[in-house]
């Protein structure tokens, strides 16, 4: 960008923030509330329209069955608000979104604290503080000038008067004028509220202006004045005790009203400490510092903790009038594969991290992060489940049955998610690998030896481990095996896809023909043919499916055919993914002897160059360097094709 283009944005920039800046009277402001009610909107409502107004997508399910297989009939609402910093966690987002929801409507919600809890590094603190930027990002909202908590100008309306207000502007007027701006309605302007000054005021978290942030505060020194403010000591000489004057209205509820107030690790405070946040959300009223009366507060309380801490808390029976007055929101981990690699290609994107990352390298990470999350499966094992919770195709080995997710999950309860590895031991294990690397490249056998140095250092209960180890050392390495054999193939076969897509065709013609009973034309010679059963069978045995489940196979391959092309949609090999992973093991069988040769013979002869030069270049042309492309060869030479 040249230096007169930073110029014309900074002018464009000041010119807009001036255009927003407002400065009149009570009556001005009542004039533009005439014209736009929703510049009275409270606390909730403003945040529910700004998590709502960039948009919901709800997902038809019905029409990607990849989805239909995560969610079955579910409704499921995407979003935009969330879309581009949370992943893998609809579910949730879709409950704090009822919450502001039910709470913009004025029900009992909007008299509640908003109480998220999970793991460490599952999201909680980081959905807090997208609803914080909202506000920094939102429009103006207007209030009375120098007021300390900018409260609402429409408090200045008299209660007699406030029906009519109400009615006249289409706005509902709720509260009461703090104490310093009663004090200056009275002694400043005689009581004629309508002279009173109006401004437009900005949110700002370091400013502390409408958002208040409360840390856990030492259990021996739990002061209030952080929630509600203080006595001004320096000012009793001039003022009397009751004088408003000497009240500093700047704790967290007086700067976070008409915003967002935060309590991190909320269940650290004393119970005594926690008496204020529930007067705030009940009552709507926070105590005045000193002798004053109860002050009208409207805000978001928002607070956040680990589960250990939710779990003693809610054991003591005395903490019940509390308990009462709490939405409860899980923030789980991510269970879905497709959303965990978007979560690490995302931190990487903010990050300074300019490694080159071998192709499977986060997909890996990702594996093994996901499957210490999910619960052991007496139906399936662990990486089976993890393809059903992914929504891809799974079926029962060697039968056509497919396995139900929902089974998994009663099986499960509902407390997976809940434990296992964060994301943010992943992402510390990536920035180890980058730091032992000698060439700026992180493939996927590093991330593994760094993952298995880091899981050996963990401080968890040594079964914990050993599960852990066995994911990495086993279960893992198996699959980026089957991984890096695929590839190779892919690599080494020109025209790969073509062929796969070939077989499939042929597979879909054969299979229609077998189920229908009917036969099929030779393309070339036009003679009809009965159904090529070995054939079949060739593709059905590389997943294991042979005797009577064959049959109902080709039968779930032809129906589902059917529904593809009745729905407008395109037929490739990768539509089903059982049959997707046997033409894959049948195209890898094929070729193994001859990617053996090539891959281990030292000194080659010119057309086995070429075809190992050549399958390089299409290795680097799907997104491997030199350095990765000859490790992983070297691997695959001495670990994938051994006598």
């Amino acid at each position: 960008m040249e230096a007169r283009d930073l110029a014309d944005l900074i002018k464009k920039d000041r010119s807009e923030r001036a255009s927003r800046r407002f400065e009149g009277t009570f009556l001005d402001y009542l004039e533009l509330v005439k014209k736009d009610p929703s510049l009275a909107q409270l606390a909730h409502e403003r945040l529910y329209r700004l998590i709502t107004e960039p948009g919901v997508e709800t997902v038809k399910t019905e029409e990607n069955p990849r989805l239909r297989r995560i969610y079955g009939n579910e409704i499921i609402k995407k979003y935009a608000f969330f879309s581009q910093d949370f992943f893998g966690i609809d579910r949730t987002l879709m409950k704090i979104v009822r919450y502001f929801h039910a709470a913009a409507m004025h029900g009992e919600e909007s008299r509640q604290v908003l109480y998220l809890v999970g793991p460490v590094g599952s999201g909680k603190s980081s959905i807090v503080e997208r609803l914080k930027r909202a506000l920094e990002e939102a429009p103006p909202i207007y209030a009375i000038k120098d007021c300390p908590m900018r409260e609402e100008p429409l408090h200045l309306v008299p209660k007699h008067l406030r029906k009519e207000f109400s009615e006249m502007l289409n706005v509902r007027i709720e509260g009461d004028l703090c104490p310093h701006c009663r004090y200056r309605l009275k002694y400043e302007y005689n009581g004629e509220y309508e002279r009173m000054p109006v401004e437009a005021v900005e949110f700002s978290i370091r400013s502390r202006k409408g958002i208040g942030v409360v840390p856990p505060v030492d259990p021996n020194n739990q002061d209030t004045s952080v929630l509600i403010g203080s006595v001004d000591i320096s000012k009793m000489d001039l003022y009397a005790e009751d004088d408003p004057r000497v009240l500093s209205l700047n704790g967290a509820f007086n700067v976070g009203n008409r915003g967002i107030v935060e309590f991190i690790e909320v269940f650290k405070n004393e119970i005594e400490y926690l008496h204020t946040m529930i007067t705030a959300t009940q009552e709507k009223a926070i105590p005045s510092p000193g002798k004053g009366p109860m002050i009208y507060f409207d805000g978001v309380i928002v607070a956040h903790s680990n589960e250990a801490e939710w779990n003693k808390f809610k054991s003591d029976h005395t903490n019940e009038a509390i308990l009462d007055r709490i939405v409860k929101i899980e923030v789980p981990y991510c269970l879905e594969l497709n959303e965990e690699i978007k979560i690490y290609q995302k931190m990487l994107k903010q990050s300074s991290f300019r490694a080159h990352l071998a192709p499977h390298t986060i997909e890996i990470a990702s594996m093994f992060a996901v499957l210490t999350r999910l619960t052991p499966s007496s139906k399936v094992d662990p990486l089976t489940k993890l393809r059903i919770y992914n929504g891809e195709e799974v079926l029962e080995q060697g039968n056509v049955k497919k396995v139900d997710i929902a089974e998994l999950r009663e099986e499960a309860t509902n407390r997976e998610g809940m434990t296992g590895i964060s994301t943010r031991f992943i992402m510390k294990a990536l920035d180890t690998a980058l730091a032992e690397s000698e060439n700026n490249c992180i493939n996927p056998l590093a991330i593994l030896d760094t993952l298995v140095k880091a899981v050996k250092e963990l401080s968890v209960p040594e079964e914990e481990r050993k599960r852990y180890l066995v994911f990495l050392q086993d279960i893992l390495r198996k699959e980026y095996h089957r991984i890096l054999e695929l590839e190779v193939t892919k690599a080494f076969i020109h025209g790969y896809r073509e062929q796969a897509q070939d077989l499939f065709n042929n597979y879909l013609d054969h299979a229609e023909a077998y189920a229908n009973r009917t036969k099929i034309k030779d393309r070339n010679t036009g003679e009809e043919l009965e159904p090529d059963e070995r054939f079949l069978q060739s593709i059905e045995e590389q997943i294991g499916i042979t005797g009577t489940a064959a049959k109902g196979f080709r039968q779930d391959v032809a129906a589902y055919m059917l529904y593809v092309l009745r729905n407008g949609g395109k037929l490739e090999y990768e539509s089903y993914e059982p049959l997707k992973v046997a033409i894959e093991k049948k195209l890898t069988t094929a070729v193994r002897e001859l990617s053996r040769v090539i891959t281990q013979t030292k000194v080659r002869d010119k057309e086995q160059n070429e075809k190992y030069q050549a399958m390089v270049a299409e290795m680097k042309q799907n997104g491997y360097c030199d350095h990765c492309c000859n490790v992983v060869l070297k691997y695959a030479a001495n670990n994938l094709w051994k006598d």
